[in-house]
């Protein structure tokens, strides 16, 4: 794993752990497993990617970090292998933003009923890839996340070459950036002066973005965002965690 996705990681934690009370439920998951769909993320552009996932129900989740990230608003049975390490991914289905979430023919043939949904499976959470775009879920998300006993993730990825996949940010909603620029961020916030320095921050915010790190397929990363949610409509509050379940970058202070 690069040393940039751990730096990430711990960030990610630490904004996790500060905003904890935001959450209902906490849903652990291992670092290897991102940096896997990370790389089946790049393989597979400029297509979106569908990936299934269940948990390890060899492997609970450690009470101290549970306990610690817990919120006042805690529900303790939100969702499916809520008490459970992730353990598993697999990459099911690719496509556009219409066509992934659903199954391909041979996952699908009479074998799942159809109050198992569009996406019915074996997969306890699902995952889905937002190239070039903010993780934030579309009225397609939430509509194929009502048939999920678990939850629903989506990693957004900004990225260059763009390709056909310019980013795409004009979305509402809450974001949950992996990894942060602070002084891209004084930037952002301070309005240029006419137009001559809109023209100025357009060229700066295009052509020279942060590089969080390099794909192996050559790609500039410039930014990830990762959510999860319940098909409730509430969010889950993810935790990046190493092999023995503990968080990247614990323990955290308030």
């Amino acid at each position: 794993m690069q040393k940039w996705l751990l730096n990430a990681m711990i960030e990610y934690n630490s904004a996790s752990f500060q905003n904890s009370q935001s959450y209902p439920a906490v849903l652990h998951m291992p670092g290897e497993i991102l940096d896997k769909i990370l790389k089946w993320c790049f393989e597979s552009l400029p297509d979106e990617i569908l990936v299934g996932i269940d948990v390890n129900n060899k492997q609970k989740v450690n009470q101290q970090v549970n306990e610690a990230f817990r919120s006042m608003e805690s529900r303790k049975d939100l969702f499916a292998g809520q008490d459970f390490v992730i353990g598993e991914a697999e990459i099911v289905n690719r496509g556009d933003s219409y066509s992934v979430h659903h199954l391909p023919e041979d996952w699908t043939d009479g074998i799942f009923t159809e109050s198992r949904g569009a996406r019915g499976g074996r997969f306890t959470h699902w995952l889905h890839t937002h190239p070039n775009a903010v993780a934030i879920p579309s009225h397609q998300d939430a509509d194929a996340a009502q048939s999920t006993h678990g939850v629903d993730l989506i990693l957004g990825v900004e990225f260059t070459p763009e390709g056909p996949l310019g980013w795409y940010d004009n979305v509402e909603g809450v974001r949950r950036p992996l990894g942060k620029n602070e002084h891209q961020e004084r930037e952002d916030r301070e309005p240029p002066r006419g137009a001559a320095g809109w023209r100025r921050k357009w060229w700066k915010k295009k052509n020279q973005r942060q590089v969080l790190g390099i794909a192996p397929t050559g790609h500039s990363i410039h930014g990830l965002e990762l959510i999860a949610f319940h098909k409730s409509g509430v969010g889950v509050n993810v935790v990046l965690v190493d092999d023995e379940g503990m968080p990247y970058g614990w323990p955290f202070t308030k």
